[in-house]
């Protein structure tokens, strides 16, 4: 098992001189990562973690009642409390020059933390995302990128890697964040709607989006599925990236692409590995921004002749590099050649499971193996 995700340095730093916030998906390992900080083999039992839903923690942090011997507090799921803003905002005023604090949540933290500037400049966010390859080992083999590919980035079924164990997990996962998480953060009636949508979008990953054609599916409105799939985004479920063009292409304006947080959702292997790429580039844009505060993007490139690239990476309005996903060893795609010649994309990469190495990224289109694209890209 991992012991170190790859945020825990950044938030080892910050937490000398700011609270950290710690958001993302359900069971992604916020806790875990939170409680590592602590020290090793330190649990939940620890005095330093107070959890909002233990009702002896809820009245000691009401009461601002926390251990004077711990140098750092992990407060969880406080954000239930409707004046956690100001909760926070007194403990830290008054016990930062000897303690530090996390507060870690799942959907609705990174939804109300938004809601008011009372703790605006005392804290940093980040955004934990499920494991990526080099995150599961610093020298990862293709059986591991197969895993990976199957069960996911969450840490129970990918590292089970049991087939029986991921059905159910999945099930029971949709359950939860539909009955418990959906209901806290959304006055939504239309449950039964919401589940159906969530069982017809993997089929929608990789090809642009049509809400139409979802509203006429579900016979709801074109306004419905717009808001829910917006409520599924909050709940760190899926989420849409948007076309890049330039002068001298004719880009699609409108469309977007969506993909899930969790890529074991995806059923066809083709899409499924492009989903995981997607995810995985999201993560080195998530971290680029939580940790050096740059303005990431990951968006796609289509023309209105249907020539694409999968995806393309901006830093601070400009391109860094795009990526082509292709599960076979394949010359390079003419799509990457032609948009290649027309764009100031500086790199361009064609992504595959096989082994072969060929091409130039500066020059033309390298062509290389997922893995070695993740190392050499330094994806987190």
């Amino acid at each position: 098992m991992i012991n170190e995700r790859y945020i825990q340095p950044y938030v080892a730093e910050d937490l000398h001189d700011k609270m950290v916030f710690i958001g993302g998906p359900r069971q992604v390992g916020k806790t875990t990562c939170a409680l590592s900080l602590l020290g090793p083999s330190i649990d939940e039992t620890s005095p330093a973690y107070l959890n909002w839903d233990v009702l002896k923690d809820r009245e000691d942090i009401l009461e601002a009642r926390i251990p004077a011997e711990e140098p750092l507090i992990i407060l969880d799921e406080i954000h239930k409390y409707s004046q956690w803003r100001n909760l926070i905002k007194g403990l830290y005023d008054k016990n930062k020059s000897s303690t530090s604090f996390i507060v870690t949540g799942s959907a609705r933290l990174d939804y109300y933390r938004k809601g008011g500037d009372s703790l605006v400049g005392r804290y940093h966010y980040y955004r934990l995302h499920p494991f990526t390859l080099m995150e599961c080992s610093a020298n990862p083999t293709k059986d591991m990128a197969l895993q990976m590919l199957k069960f996911g980035g969450f840490p129970e079924p990918l590292f089970k890697a049991n087939e029986r164990f991921h059905r159910r997990w999945l099930r029971e996962y949709s359950a939860r964040i539909i009955h418990d998480d959906l209901r806290d953060l959304e006055n939504v009636r239309e449950i039964s709607a919401l589940e159906l949508l969530l069982h017809h979008l993997p089929d929608c990953v990789g090809s642009p989006l049509s809400i139409n054609k979802l509203s006429k599916l579900l016979q709801v409105s074109h306004e419905s599925i717009q808001r829910w799939i917006c409520i599924f985004e909050r709940l760190y479920l899926c989420y849409r990236i948007s076309p890049y063009g330039t002068k001298r292409i004719r880009a699609v304006k409108k469309e977007q692409k969506l993909y899930f947080w969790d890529w074991s959702r995806v059923s066809e292997p083709g899409i499924r590995f492009e989903n995981m790429i997607a995810s995985h580039l999201l993560k080195y844009c998530h971290f680029k921004e939580d940790t050096q505060g740059y303005n990431m993007e990951l968006r796609f490139i289509r023309d209105t002749d249907k020539r694409e690239v999968d995806f393309v990476v901006l830093c601070d309005d400009k391109p860094e590099f795009a990526v082509e996903c292709k599960t076979g060893e394949r010359k390079a795609s003419a799509a990457c050649r032609y948009f290649k010649e027309r764009t100031n994309i500086p790199k361009f990469y064609q992504v595959h499971l096989g082994d072969k190495d060929f091409g130039n990224e500066i020059d033309n289109v390298r062509v290389l193996p997922f893995l070695t694209f993740c190392r050499e890209v330094g994806l987190p």
